[in-house]
């Protein structure tokens, strides 16, 4: 499966707390929301994390792989530096504890968010199951069901794909994805068309 990227303008903030230090909270992941992604729109559904394997994400910023994680959660367990959030008919919602002391891309980072120069998220994941609709016409509606593993979560720079070579290099992969998945369902929508032709031939036969 290819690993797909989404971005999000999903504000990501930046918190100051003297007894823990520096977080930043935002939502890189909404359900239910219709974006717009060229040729279709895409919506993921509230069930879709329901069997995601979320078990080793890193926190990234523009989806750089090569970079150091400047946080990570591991099973989501307390003594991990990013917390994931699974919000009911809302989305995933992250808390990240940032080491600004010793470690100068994090607070370069702290310091972009805060000012207001960065506020966008964005996660990479492959996808388990979907469904179209109107897969036959120029904009058909695809609906992420079931989303198998997120590997990482990002603050973007440009919440849009297209912004940077980055995450263009994933909305490629993205493409090429929904449209394998777009020619599966029109491939199962023109069989059942044909079987139904098929049908009312027999049917006026039998007459």
């Amino acid at each position: 499966m290819k690993k797909e990227i989404r971005a999000f303008n999903f504000e990501v903030r930046a918190e100051e707390n003297e007894a823990h230090g520096h977080f930043l909270t935002g939502q890189p992941i909404v359900f239910g929301s219709r974006t717009n992604l060229g040729w279709y729109d895409e919506i993921i559904e509230p069930e879709a994390l329901d069997a995601a394997d979320m078990k080793d994400v890193r926190f990234l910023v523009n989806h750089d792989t090569s970079m150091i994680p400047l946080a990570r959660s591991r099973n989501n367990n307390e003594n991990s530096t990013m917390q994931l959030m699974l919000v009911p008919n809302d989305g995933m919602h992250i808390r990240v504890d940032l080491d600004t002391e010793n470690n100068a891309e994090a607070k370069s980072l702290y310091s972009a968010v805060e000012r207001g120069d960065l506020d966008g998220m964005s996660f990479m994941f492959t996808v388990d199951e979907d469904s179209w609709d109107d897969p036959d016409s120029e904009h058909p509606t695809r609906h992420i069901r079931s989303i198998s593993r997120i590997f990482e979560v990002s603050a973007v720079t440009f919440p849009a794909y297209e912004a940077t070579s980055i995450t263009a290099r994933g909305l490629s992969e993205a493409l090429d994805s929904a449209k394998e998945s777009l020619e599966s369902a029109r491939a199962k929508s023109e069989a059942v068309e044909r079987q139904k032709q098929r049908i009312r031939i027999m049917t006026e036969v039998l007459k």
